[in-house]
């Protein structure tokens, strides 16, 4: 079978017994990067090490189905970095390839820095949405961060530490102003912070330098209450940012709870 293993993502105490169980149970490991995954085993105490194989977001597709075929026979742990692999992180083609082949696949359950982020983010955490690392270009930041001007769950986000002062300047120009925002820096670790606000008033933070691994974690915004011409107006600028009318449709329904199907064919018949 394949084994998923949640690795910490900061603190090594986070390391569960079923974790070093089995890696020193394990003789192949698919891994973001051998010698990161090596220096883990080795503050694990894990003596008996298993061959290491390098999987990355340049070789993952390529090596999909010697790995899936290597696990019909014996065990492939597959780890990235920190975390959960697959989460942002090499490992869905893997999945995805064993279970349209018939491959058996299981999880070793570990920390995940989306999860940890909103749930001490302070934010409601009954629904949510994850949406990755933000785009580095400026302009498709600015038409991603459009895309979530409207979204009613809680946002949660990467980005890089020198991005970020950017990235809260643009969601406080193109986000209603009193949405609420959490930015978890450097979970687990020693410097571990959450800096909490709306964007405009995390700005002048973020500016003064940031640095280790950051999670942004964003307020659903509110319920629009618009009527159907708003909500039309909503769909043509969301096309207008670059998004698909089939997404832009769906998007304004979640959030005036108009029907999707009369949006779309509203904006068809303009």
């Amino acid at each position: 079978m394949i084994i998923l293993a949640g690795t910490p993502i900061g603190n090594l105490g986070d390391a569960s017994a079923r974790l070093i169980d089995t890696f020193k149970n394990a003789t192949l490991v698919a891994c973001e990067d051998t010698r990161s995954t090596a220096k883990l085993l080795g503050m694990l105490g894990v003596e008996n090490r298993p061959r290491l194989v390098a999987l990355h977001e340049h070789n993952e597709d390529e090596l999909a189905k010697t790995i899936v075929e290597q696990a019909r026979d014996s065990d492939v742990v597959l780890v990235s970095d920190a975390g959960m692999p697959g989460i942002s992180d090499p490992g869905y083609p893997i999945v995805a390839l064993a279970a349209k082949e018939g491959v058996t696949v299981t999880s070793v359950p570990g920390p995940s820095a989306v999860i940890t982020a909103l749930a001490i983010s302070g934010l409601p955490t009954d629904r949510f949405t994850f949406d990755g690392f933000l785009p580095r270009k400026a302009g498709e930041r600015e038409t991603f961060l459009r895309s979530l001007a409207n979204e009613p769950r809680t946002v949660v986000l990467f980005e890089s530490p020198h991005r970020l002062a950017r990235t809260l300047a643009d969601m406080a120009e193109i986000w209603d102003a009193d949405r609420r925002i959490a930015v978890c820096r450097e979970l687990t670790k020693l410097y571990e912070e959450v800096k909490r606000g709306t964007a405009a008033e995390l700005v002048p933070w973020a500016e003064e330098g940031v640095r280790g691994e950051i999670v942004i974690v964003v307020e659903g915004a509110a319920p629009a209450v618009v009527d159907e011409a708003g909500a039309q107006a909503m769909v043509a600028e969301l096309v207008a940012s670059g998004m698909r009318l089939k997404e832009a449709a769906a998007q304004v329904a979640s959030t005036t709870g108009m029907s999707k199907r009369d949006l779309y064919q509203g904006h068809l018949a303009k």
